[in-house]
């Protein structure tokens, strides 16, 4: 059976495909107008992606043993060497640093999936690689329907990453729900099942992610992929489906304002 970490590194190549197909045929109108992301032109998010590529292929190598660990500084020359680039560089780049990242992963024997740790550089200590390989997808996966929604306002995030990202968060990476989910402290407790799902959304003094069989005390209506747009703050008005809504003691106005988004 195909590895938990396995399964991710597949949904990110494929994830990296289906972005690559698309990039190449967007216009020069279309990379510096809007994307999915508030204040963000589609160019800036696929910047945002390569420079990530390359920051995670760099802590990847150093974990592996291949190269030192990136010292207090690394990030930020990325990042400002990716801001100076012109909008068509920042496309072509993404393509090149994003699949020698996915291609790195690729590359580690499947018996090391359980074994190797990362030290991600922020975080108290290092984590699995299927973890890490869940905070690249977490990254990703919002990012691509940024780009997509530019051009796409029905634009979805693909099942397989939405599957998965839903196991990891509520597993492995259940941390980010403490950083991208901002309860309102006034409010009572709130048990969202998502419907047709094993997961609950639990909203308390902070926010996870739960298969725990919990009393439910309102419902998510809407397919998986349209809830984890919910938590990564990409379910707007306009970006809802018909039929998405919520019954019991919250809104999905209140849910969306819970998840801003980042």
């Amino acid at each position: 059976m195909t590895s938990l970490a396995g399964r991710t590194i597949a949904a990110l190549r494929s994830e990296h495909d289906t972005l690559a197909t698309a990039v190449p045929a967007l216009t020069a109108d279309q990379l510096t107008g809007p994307s999915g992301a508030t204040e963000w032109s589609i160019a800036d998010v696929l910047s945002h992606l390569g420079s990530g590529a390359e920051i995670n292929l760099a802590t990847l190598r150093a974990a592996l043993g291949e190269a030192e660990k990136p010292g207090p500084g690394f990030n930020q020359g990325i990042w400002d060497r990716w801001n100076a680039l012109r909008p068509q560089d920042q496309a072509a780049g993404w393509i090149a640093a994003d699949e020698a990242f996915v291609a790195a992963l690729e590359a580690i024997p499947a018996e090391r999936h359980d074994d190797l740790a990362v030290d991600m550089g922020f975080l108290p200590e290092p984590i699995p690689f299927a973890s890490f390989a869940a905070m690249r997808l977490s990254e990703v996966a919002p990012h691509t329907w940024d780009v997509r929604a530019g051009t796409d306002p029905a634009a979805t995030v693909a099942e397989p990453s939405a599957q998965l990202l839903a196991e990891h968060l509520s597993a492995g990476i259940s941390f980010l729900l403490g950083f991208i989910g901002k309860p309102a402290e006034e409010r009572e407790q709130a048990v969202v099942e998502i419907a047709k799902t094993p997961y609950r959304i639990v909203l308390d003094d902070k926010a996870r992610l739960t298969t725990e069989d919990l009393p439910v005390t309102a419902t998510f209506d809407g397919p998986l992929e349209a809830a984890i747009r919910l938590i990564y703050g990409r379910l707007a008005p306009r970006h809802t489906p018909a039929g998405v809504g919520t019954t019991g003691n919250i809104t999905l106005d209140e849910l969306r304002a819970t998840f801003p988004g980042f």
